[in-house]
């Protein structure tokens, strides 16, 4: 293990909260601002802008949604769980040092990662049924109930996500897994429900942050996915050995990301001529 990569792991970890803290303050302070006038929540522009996010991704459809004000959040109760799952799994393993950590978990945490899928999907298909008021269905679906399996799908991509990313950037690697015991899956569970909470408390500043990162999350994965396409197409994958040799996939991928949510967005706008969900549903 290089230089660079011992001081990452022995960074204390009062840095990183001292840095995490730093930036929740700046966001509070801009969400209190935006949302001390609550008529500003609806002509915001970081939201309108995380609108055409969450339109590449997500149905959009209000009922299904949290809201400000009667403003709904750039993506649905399910959405902004999931992809608040990838940003809070990113940030926290950033934050643990484990950006070099390049292997799966263990087959036991794999198997409850499957089984918060199994949820997400049962709990997506009883709510599809409602659609259709002559079929079938198992119980009656709510937004915190898929806000919360919506949170569990996140947590799962982001798991994986990660470490593939990081086997694809990097040349000297950490063999180690991203999570690597059922009691670290145990603690960064805890941490998402408690950002559930947060969700459910409705308090304007929170959603107004929350919201902001979950579309941070559809970011992160779609340029997680554009920059391993990038590396692996031009046969550069795990080369690097610095930050300033990854900054140009990254930023490719971060195109990638754009790209797509702006084609997809625009290509439904097109068809729908509104940001949220289809006429009728």
């Amino acid at each position: 293990m290089n230089g660079h990569i011992a001081r990452s792991l022995t960074r204390p970890l009062s840095q990183r909260v001292s840095i995490l803290l730093v930036a929740l303050l700046a966001l509070v302070i801009l969400g209190f601002y935006t949302v001390t006038d609550i008529s500003r929540v609806t002509d915001n522009h970081l939201l309108n802008g995380s609108d055409y996010v969450g339109y590449a991704v997500c149905h959009r459809i209000t009922e299904r949604s949290f809201t400000i004000a009667g403003r709904q959040l750039p993506l649905c109760a399910r959405c902004t769980g999931m992809y608040l799952g990838v940003t809070l799994t990113f940030v926290v393993l950033t934050l643990a040092g484990r950006r070099r950590w390049s292997n799966l978990p263990p087959p036991k945490v794999l198997a409850v990662l499957v089984g918060f899928i199994v949820l997400f999907g049962i709990d997506g298909v009883n709510s599809y049924s409602h659609f259709f008021p002559n079929a079938p269905h198992v119980y009656e679906p709510n937004n915190w109930l898929r806000l919360l399996t919506g949170m569990g799908a996140g947590l799962t991509m982001g798991v994986i996500i990660y470490p593939a990313l990081a086997q694809t950037l990097w040349r000297e690697q950490t063999f180690r897994p991203s999570i690597g015991s059922i009691r670290e899956l145990a603690g960064l569970v805890l941490v998402a429900l408690l950002v559930v909470l947060l969700v459910l408390s409705e308090q304007p500043v929170l959603l107004y942050i929350l919201g902001l990162a979950s579309a941070a999350g559809v970011l992160l994965i779609l340029t997680a996915i554009g920059t391993m396409l990038i590396l692996i197409i031009a046969k550069r994958d795990a080369r690097a050995h610095q930050w300033r040799q990854v900054t140009l996939p990254l930023l490719g991928g971060l195109l990638f990301a754009v790209l797509q949510i702006a084609i997809v967005s625009f290509a439904r706008f097109s068809v729908t001529g509104t940001l949220s969900g289809l006429p009728g549903l």
